[in-house]
């Protein structure tokens, strides 16, 4: 059935709607009050002119639809389809830095950790906190009066002695037996789950009870750490008081756009101040058709309109965070501001509303966001883009190129003790890092730790196609290897084999920041730490360094979910992390002796572990 036939079957009904490609993949995410019509509505004759919508449908040979019960059902599931499979048509939100959030964590002893990553682990977070430093700050709050913990101490067991958090009375001390109980610890937390989620008039009444308990059993230091902790609740209290009478919490968006570049200011106003500013860029949206600003230009930013730009940021900003403030001021409205406040508000648990002032102080606060966004816009696309060709120039010269540099490709290597070795490649393109180009290798022929044979090999794959003539591969305007001369002469090897000699490459090292250039091993390069190129390469260098690192990290962490020493019981994951890393892998302790294997663990878990694997060498199987 063509695409024409399926819209015309679809229920008239709200869901989500997805384009697929000819790879299966699918390209664009929509949603819709009802199906039928705004499917079919893509097949029109008007419509099938418009860029965007002619290049998705020469694209999209299948579509699929999920039907549910309500808009809003319709607006959280387009929102989480959007983020998981990132199409290729959608307005995508890349957000150009991240706030802290307090993580709340789910175990038998919790305790509090400032993290930046939101994941579906059982954890409670809450945040985000601007500026970032007042999640740090919260934190060591915590430490100081309720005693929970942000330790990493393995609280699963039982330690013989605590940490120096316990002495300087900032833990309760769970790692020790005896120290606390249960009781105890849960109402700590539960003093701090209050404190964190702002109900401190709970929380000051569950101080009160027991301050007075505490006093009338004569326990006298409890009382009196009670009392001092309501005293400065209540401090903090007025002066909340007296910061949210001067203004309220709203978040207020500035846009700017040319052509297919826009930029977007985001202003966080906390009680009536700003307290922080966010950028958002793009630079390869459809053409604006319809960019009038009307709330009829845009259902889901599938025509290319500001209005539509802008609905889909503010769908992928809010739907599914913890927070949500009350107010959100708008450049311009679009179709689905009344159904998407309606969801935020469910959310939140209270009034979202979702403005376009006309005039007055929040007009005067848009204001400020426009012009914030045209200066970005500014910055990052005219000027950024003049220092970028200075900048290609200045390493043309330095490296001696035939020409300026456009494009770099950086590899470095990683492993652990030469088990799970892996590589990895950035690009630096046009003055940025380009990470839809970045590509990891697992590294399978060489045994060991052998840094330059694994240098060899990845530079081999990597340009084998562009060697071969394949389409689509090129080569770089250079190369550059993390490390010294012994990595350049590797990468140049597997360039020579590939009969790429004359390649431009180069290393850099990490302890003197020398740049080794091939041809002058003997010169390096030493420029001044001031260097814009010295800086670029360090810049470049240091991506491909955390690149690997994470790699090699995940492909660690999957091995040691699939390790039969989890099989030996009272051994969890983090004693099999410390036998890992002790002895570099299962056949390492395999081999280990008893007496290595006592400086891990204690006579039962050897015991256990002697069940699951082979006798250490020279000595029977622990009793």
């Amino acid at each position: 059935m063509d695409l024409v036939n399926k819209a015309r079957s679809l229920p008239p009904s709200p869901g989500v709607y997805q384009f697929k490609g000819a790879d299966g993949r699918v390209i664009y995410v929509g949603k819709a009050k009802n199906l039928r019509a705004r499917v079919r509505s893509y097949f029109l004759a008007g419509r099938v002119e418009d860029a965007k919508t002619g290049s998705l449908l020469r694209e999209a040979v299948d579509l699929d639809t999920v039907v549910v019960d309500t808009e809003a059902e319709a607006l959280a599931l387009e929102n989480s389809l959007i983020k998981q499979l990132q199409p290729r048509f959608n307005v995508l939100l890349r957000d150009d830095k991240t706030y802290p959030y307090i993580r709340l964590t789910r175990e038998r002893w919790p305790r509090v950790f400032v993290t930046r990553r939101l994941i579906q682990d059982g954890a409670e977070y809450f945040g985000p906190y601007f500026p970032a430093s007042l999640a740090h700050r919260m934190v060591t709050f915590i430490h100081r009066y309720f005693l929970v913990p942000s330790c990493r101490v393995d609280l699963t067991r039982f330690h013989p002695r605590p940490c120096l958090q316990f002495h300087i009375h900032r833990c309760l001390g769970p790692c020790v037996e005896g120290l606390t109980t249960d009781a105890a610890y849960g109402e700590a937390v539960q003093n701090v789950r209050l404190f964190l989620a702002g109900r401190h008039a709970d929380l000051r009444a569950r101080l009160e009870l027991r301050r007075d308990a505490a006093a009338a059993a004569e326990r006298f230091e409890e009382a009196a750490a009670c009392r001092d902790l309501l005293t400065v609740l209540n401090d903090s209290q007025e002066r909340q008081k007296v910061d949210q009478a001067e203004g309220q919490d709203a978040d207020v968006i500035g846009l700017h756009r040319e052509g297919e570049r826009a930029a977007i200011n985001l202003f966080h106003v906390r009680r009536g101040r700003i307290v922080d500013r966010r950028e958002f860029f793009w630079e390869d949206l459809p053409a604006a058709e319809a960019a009038d600003g009307s709330a009829a230009a845009a259902e889901d930013g599938a025509d290319g309109s500001d209005a539509g730009l802008i609905a889909a940021f503010v769908k992928q900003l809010y739907l599914e965070r913890p927070y949500i403030p009350a107010r959100v001021l708008l450049p311009m409205d679009f179709t689905d501001r009344a159904a998407l406040a309606a969801a935020l508000a469910v959310q939140r648990g209270g009034k979202v509303e979702l403005l376009t002032p006309q005039r007055g102080a929040q007009r005067a606060l848009l204001e400020l966001a426009q012009r914030n966004a045209v200066h970005s816009f500014t910055n990052r696309f005219r000027l950024g883009a003049a220092a970028a060709a200075r900048l290609a120039a200045d390493l043309q010269a330095a490296f001696g190129l035939p020409a300026p540099a456009r494009r770099i490709e950086c590899f470095d290597i990683s492993h652990f003790q030469g088990a799970d070795t892996v590589a990895s490649m950035v690009v630096w393109e046009d003055g940025r890092m380009k990470k839809s180009d970045y590509r990891h290798y697992i590294i399978r022929g060489v045994a060991g730790v052998d840094d330059f044979r694994s240098m060899e090999e990845v530079v081999r794959r990597r340009y084998r196609r562009a060697a071969a003539g394949a389409a689509g591969a090129a080569w770089p305007s250079l190369v550059l290897v993390d490390g010294g001369v012994g990595q350049l002469h590797s990468a140049q090897r597997a360039l020579r084999e590939l009969g790429a000699g004359e390649q431009p490459v180069a290393a850099i090292a990490k302890r003197e920041e020398w740049l080794y250039v091939a041809g002058r091993e003997a010169d390096p390069l030493r420029l001044p730490a001031h260097s814009p190129v010295l800086r670029a390469m360090q810049t470049i260098r240091d991506e491909a360094h955390r690149f690997a690192v994470e790699f090699h990290r995940r492909r660690r962490h999957q091995r040691l979910r699939r390790t039969p020493l989890l099989a030996a019981a009272g051994i969890g994951p983090a004693t099999a992390r410390r036998l890992l890393r002790r002895f570099g892998s299962v056949q390492g302790v395999r081999n280990a002796t008893r007496e290595e294997w006592a400086e891990v663990l204690n006579a039962r878990q050897m015991a256990a572990l002697a069940a699951v694997l082979a006798p250490p060498s020279g000595a029977a199987p622990p009793e």
